[in-house]
C-alpha cells in the first residue's frame, strides 16, 4: 500500500518529488523497523503502541525533534490515506504527539552582501558566468524555490511584461514580478542559450542539458561563500533573504505570501522575527537606555 500513497500524492496531490522522496524514506524505514522488531512486514497491521515505539526510538538514537516530526508527519499522511481507501477502520497515529522543537528564525544574507555579489566582478561573461548569475538573480530576485526554478521554461517568461510564470507545490501556478535588471540578463543569457538548445528548461548545463538540483545548490554555494560567513548557502536561504528584504524595506505582509506562493500567512509569518530581531538590535545599538 505504501506504493499506491507515493502515487496518490505524486499523481493526484501533486506533490513534489522532493516531498514524495521525503515520504517514501520515512515510510521505509518505519517498514523496516516493524519486520525487525515485530515480524510485521504489512504498516496497515501496526498498532498504535508500536508506532510509539518507533517513535521512542528515534528519540533514542538523537534524532533531533524536527526530523521526528516530520516523520510523525508522515505516518499520519500515510494512515489517513489507509482509513479513506478503507484499509483501516481505526488510525494508529491519534496518540502520537508532535515533539517540542525551538523556534528556528530563516537565515538569510545581508543587504550589503548581496549588493557585493552583484556589483562585484564576479561572474564571467561567457555562458557558464551568465547562466551562474541567472541562477543567483533569479532565487534572489524572484524567491522561488529550487524546484521551481529548475521547472522554469522560456515559455514561462514574459520580458515585456516584467513578470514569470511560476509553477510551486501541488502544481499551483503564480506570476512573480521581476527586475529591469534581470530582464536584461535573461535577455543576454538567452542570446548565449540559443545554439544549446534541445530541452524546454530555461536553466541548462552547458552541454545543454536540463539543469538538476546539485548543480544549483554548488552554484549558489560557491557563489555565496564568498560574501558571507552563514553555514547555510542554500537556495532556500536565498528565498528567506528576498522575503527579508521585502519585509525590512516595507513590503506588505498579505502580498509577500502572494510572492512566495504560501498557502496560509501562518508560514509567511515567520519572516516577522527577523524585522523584530533588527529592530531589537538597532533599539539596543541606538537607544541611550537600551
Amino acid at each position: 500500500m505504501i506504493t499506491a500513497f507515493l502515487e496518490f500524492l505524486k499523481f493526484e496531490k501533486r506533490s513534489s518529488v522532493h516531498t514524495v522522496k521525503s515520504y517514501e524514506t520515512d515510510l521505509d524505514q518505519f517498514q523496516k523497523y516493524l519486520l525487525f522488531q515485530y515480524d510485521i512486514k504489512a504498516p496497515e497491521s501496526a498498532t498504535s503502541p508500536m508506532l510509539r515505539s518507533w517513535v521512542v526510538s528515534l528519540m533514542e538514537e538523537g534524532l533531533n525533534p524536527s526530523s521526528i516530526n516530520r516523520k510523525i508527519a508522515s505516518l499520519r499522511a500515510y494512515y489517513g490515506f489507509l482509513r479513506r481507501k478503507k484499509h483501516i477502520s481505526d488510525d494508529p497515529t491519534k496518540i502520537l504527539s508532535a515533539l517540542k522543537t525551538r523556534k528556528k528564525l530563516p537565515a538569510f544574507v545581508e543587504e550589503k552582501a548581496m549588493e557585493m555579489l552583484f556589483e562585484a566582478d564576479t561572474f564571467t561573461d561567457d555562458f557558464a558566468g551568465i547562466r551562474d548569475r541567472v541562477i543567483l538573480e533569479l532565487l534572489y530576485g524572484s524567491g522561488i524555490r529550487l524546484a521551481e526554478l529548475i521547472g522554469l521554461e522560456e515559455k514561462d517568461l514574459d520580458l515585456a511584461g516584467r513578470t514569470i510564470r511560476v509553477f510551486g507545490k501541488r502544481a499551483k501556478e503564480r506570476i512573480v514580478p521581476i527586475s529591469t535588471t534581470l530582464i536584461v540578463l535573461l535577455r543576454k543569457y538567452l542570446e548565449q542559450r540559443a545554439p544549446l538548445e534541445g530541452v524546454d528548461a530555461l536553466i541548462i548545463t552547458d552541454s545543454g542539458k536540463e539543469a538538476y538540483p546539485v548543480l544549483i545548490q554548488r552554484t549558489v554555494k560557491r557563489y555565496l561563500s564568498a560574501v558571507t560567513t552563514l553555514s547555510q548557502k542554500s537556495p532556500h536561504v536565498l528565498r528567506h533573504t528576498y522575503a527579508t528584504h521585502l519585509l525590512n524595506r516595507g513590503a506588505d505582509l498579505n502580498a509577500i505570501k502572494e510572492l512566495l506562493g504560501h498557502a496560509n500567512l501562518a508560514a509567511t509569518q515567520i519572516y516577522t522575527h527577523n524585522s523584530i530581531e533588527k529592530l531589537k538590535k538597532t533599539h539596543q545599538q541606538a537607544h541611550p537606555k537600551a
